[in-house]
């Protein structure tokens, strides 16, 4: 993308809503190694606050008023209350070791599902990169597309969701939806999840 944007005149544009910080400090661009011209983030970059933010290179941001003639503004700008809260956020999420642990913890939890799935025979795929995470019921060996995530068993997560909120473990409703990992969660709670889900497992 980054080669027939340069070839064809266009902005790069990376949607990080999802990925700022939880992949790593500089987002999924640094991770896979890809330079936008423009960036979105989302709620994170407020550590959950209701703010967003965009930003890129100096030639692009210069065209946005009041340098250039791109009107661009927003009633709850600047929030002092956001900005506060997201000073906090970044902070947190530059200190060393923390994207590391993350990627420790998500691994951790996905490996135990995965094992707790295979002991009852329900085959799993539980993809994840950094802090987030994806839980596919499927035979195949790889969820890497749309195709593959249409092709998994929708019916089976749904009944997964359900009987995990009984167990009292809350993940994302929709098997389209990533879970979200964070240094919060301890070993304990990992383990917890994972032993909720031998139990659903075994129910499903």
């Amino acid at each position: 993308l980054r080669a027939l944007c340069d070839e064809f005149g266009a902005l790069l544009i990376i949607d990080e809503v999802m990925t700022g910080f939880r992949v790593a400090l500089a987002g999924a661009q640094d991770y896979y190694g890809v330079v936008p011209d423009l960036t979105c983030l989302g709620k994170i970059i407020g550590g959950g606050m209701p703010v967003g933010a965009f930003g890129g290179r100096r030639d692009v941001m210069d065209a946005l008023a009041p340098t250039g003639p791109v009107y661009q503004a927003g009633t709850l700008s600047g929030n002092p209350i956001a900005m506060a809260a997201g000073f906090a956020c970044l902070n947190e999420v530059a200190q060393p070791g923390i994207h590391e642990t993350l990627d420790e913890l998500t691994t951790r939890l996905a490996e135990g599902l995965c094992e707790a799935a295979q002991e009852v025979g329900i085959p799993l795929v539980v993809n994840h990169v950094g802090g987030m995470f994806g839980i596919f019921f499927t035979d195949a060996e790889t969820v890497t597309c749309y195709q593959d995530v249409m092709a998994c068993d929708v019916e089976r997560f749904k009944r997964f969701f359900h009987l995990m909120l009984e167990e009292g473990v809350y993940l994302a409703p929709s098997a389209f939806e990533a879970g979200f990992m964070s240094v919060a969660h301890s070993e304990e709670d990992i383990n917890n999840t994972i032993d909720a889900a031998r139990r659903v497992f075994a129910k499903l």
